[in-house]
């Protein structure tokens, strides 16, 4: 059996260390020279496992000033199924009610903005071919917890009272009641969650350290004929938020 990497051990020594209270939420860490002597290691060895914890909501960095113990933070339950859309239109909704938090989201859609390769393939539809494509930060009691940036076919909903995701009469309505405004059926969705860690621009929007650890779901809604009528990537911090995935039964 290999060794453990010596990161993870620090990583432990540390976490063990704030388990039994040598150091208290909200405490500055010893630098990570010191750290390092103490336990035998070099300072790299340290930053990494200091990393490790601040991904986990364990430990946070604050710039100029150092490594701290986090104070505790309960991580949002968020439910991903396709059919909690159809009762109010947001399943972000209905998971911040159920927890009692304030939910909010702020959005910008950009029209007839040419697909890129990867959305195009996505959607089926050639590259360059114009998207509506709506950028959100959803919020929970004011702090951002999940970012989303969507894409539908323009030739699907232009010219209709759709088009815009937030905008017309059915604003926020989601992508299932809204596509059934003007006829379009989704039968199912498609979601592919991966870990990876985050870019400088998600940790600025999310409150997170920049490489932080988040979850990418790219998700795609299909029409009753099979065609893919929305796409989008979801980024959810994974020290704030607890991904579970409800699957309904048919009987």
């Amino acid at each position: 059996m290999s060794e453990q990497p010596p990161y993870l051990r620090i990583a432990d020594e540390l976490r063990q260390r704030i388990a039994e209270h040598v150091w208290e939420p909200g405490d500055r860490l010893p630098s990570r020279a010191q750290i390092g002597q103490e336990c035998g290691v070099g300072e790299n060895v340290v930053r990494r496992a200091q990393e490790l914890l601040i991904s986990q909501g364990v430990l946070e960095g604050r710039a100029g000033s150092g490594t701290y113990v986090a104070e505790p933070r309960e991580r949002v339950r968020v439910v991903r199924s396709s059919a909690r859309e159809q009762p109010s239109g947001s399943p972000f909704r209905q998971d911040m009610k159920a927890l009692r938090l304030q939910s909010d989201w702020e959005s910008r859609s950009d029209a007839k903005v040419p697909a890129p390769a990867e959305i195009a393939t996505r959607l089926g539809i050639a590259e360059g071919e114009p998207c509506v494509r709506t950028t959100y930060e959803f919020l929970a009691d004011g702090k951002p917890v999940q970012l989303s940036t969507s894409w539908e076919p323009y030739a699907v909903t232009g010219g209709t009272l759709v088009v815009l995701p937030e905008g017309g009469p059915h604003a926020g309505a989601g992508v299932v009641n809204r596509m059934a405004e003007i006829g379009v059926t989704i039968s199912h969705a498609v979601e592919q969650p991966e870990p990876r860690h985050a870019t400088a621009e998600e940790a600025s929007l999310l409150g997170i350290q920049k490489a932080a650890l988040v979850t990418h779901i790219r998700r795609t809604y299909y029409s009753d004929d099979g065609r893919p009528v929305e796409t989008a990537d979801i980024v959810v911090p994974a020290a704030h938020c607890e991904i579970v995935y409800e699957i309904p039964i048919n009987r």
